[in-house]
């Protein structure tokens, strides 16, 4: 794992559909290879002189955005009220800090008040309930003019948690913000290295081609887009899935953290290619790569804009186990970035067109005009 670009890329402010930090922050890490942002903020990478010459096109996937939020509307007292970019919850929310972009492009620092006890009755002591619309975000001013003026915040300037970086070495354990998807961010850039590093992308059963993707925490906005121009004949989607470990007994628990990739059979999204999922797991047995199988009763991809794509497109969804995401701070470890990027590229390097044929179905039938 390249901690110094995971952090990088953790550290930059991202909420959907204000993406350009995380561009920028990527942009030093993908030196050797072509690539190029879209208007929407999307990032599309490809191996030095990639060429379309009839061999399938392998998509590698992750989104860019993090959940966050924007300011909605300022009060006469100076306080600010907020909607969600994504899906935070309102409990994680009270008694945070928060970076707010103003317009100008400056970083304001803010509190998302929680009522101090002193002032709840005995009655809101015991059931206090977190709405959104009740949440205040404080900056340190006293009216609205001063929000505008002196602060130079506005309606509709976007919000992210403020949380910085750290990596305990001796633990191998991340510690961050944005870890979805931001893992499966770096993890996309480290395999494109690495292929090309290799120099003979040509030789390959498949076109790698990467696109990293804006708004998914809104409604996988961004594939769709990166999907329709790629035009995909089989995807990998790289996610940061929510650790379930401290949910469920080790028999029940598909996603847990230190226990290698994920890779995610089914959620409310998407019923991934059994083949393809066959396929990965003859290659992570081969090199002994640990993996955990999930099937998940919510949740959603990119894979379900993506399979949907031109012809239908087989998606492999592969995630990073990581702690409380859609929250302020997660954890995530070293060893289940390296499992999954690991597993990823020895599959875009072993990937033969027998493979390929069998992932995309067209064994099933003889086939008759």
């Amino acid at each position: 794992m390249n901690r110094e670009l995971l952090q990088a890329l953790s550290n930059a402010f991202g909420p959907s559909g204000y993406e350009e930090e995380v561009l920028r922050s990527a942009e030093p890490f993908l030196n050797g290879l072509s690539y190029e942002n879209d208007a929407m903020n999307n990032l599309y990478i490809r191996l030095p002189g990639e060429k379309r010459d009839g061999r399938p096109v392998l998509l590698l996937d992750a989104h860019l955005d993090e959940c966050g939020m924007m300011v909605q509307s300022i009060a006469d007292d100076g306080s600010l009220r907020i909607i969600l970019l994504g899906g935070m919850h309102p409990t994680s929310l009270p008694a945070h800090s928060v970076r707010i972009r103003n317009r100008k492009g400056e970083y304001v620092r803010g509190i998302i008040a929680a009522e101090p006890v002193h002032f709840m009755t005995e009655e809101e002591r015991k059931h206090t309930n977190v709405a959104v619309e009740t949440l205040k975000l404080d900056v340190g001013a006293v009216s609205r003019e001063e929000v505008i003026e002196f602060f130079g915040i506005h309606e509709g300037d976007p919000i992210v948690p403020d949380v910085s970086f750290d990596y305990d070495e001796k633990h191998g354990l991340c510690f961050g913000k944005a870890f979805d998807n931001r893992v499966g961010c770096a993890a996309i850039i480290e395999i494109m290295q690495r292929l090309k590093e290799d120099g003979d992308a040509g030789n390959l059963a498949v076109i790698p081609t990467a696109a990293l993707a804006a708004q998914e925490e809104v409604g996988e906005r961004g594939a769709t887009v990166t999907a329709q121009r790629v035009k995909p004949d089989l995807a990998i989607v790289f996610e940061g899935s929510p650790s379930d470990d401290f949910y469920f007994g080790v028999q029940q628990a598909q996603c847990r953290m230190g226990e290698g990739t994920q890779i995610r059979i089914m959620d409310k999204s998407y019923i991934s290619n059994p083949a393809f999922i066959s396929v990965a797991e003859q290659i992570a047995a081969k090199y002994h790569i640990r993996y955990q199988e999930a099937v998940r009763r919510g949740g959603g991809t990119n894979a379900s804009v993506i399979s949907l794509t031109n012809h239908a497109v087989p998606v492999l969804v592969l995630g990073v186990p990581s702690r409380y995401v859609h929250s302020h701070y997660n954890f995530c470890k070293a060893a289940d970035v390296d499992a999954t990027i690991e597993l990823a590229y020895r599959l875009v390097r072993e990937l033969g067109s027998d493979e390929v044929k069998h992932i995309l179905r067209k064994d099933i039938l003889g086939g008759r005009a």
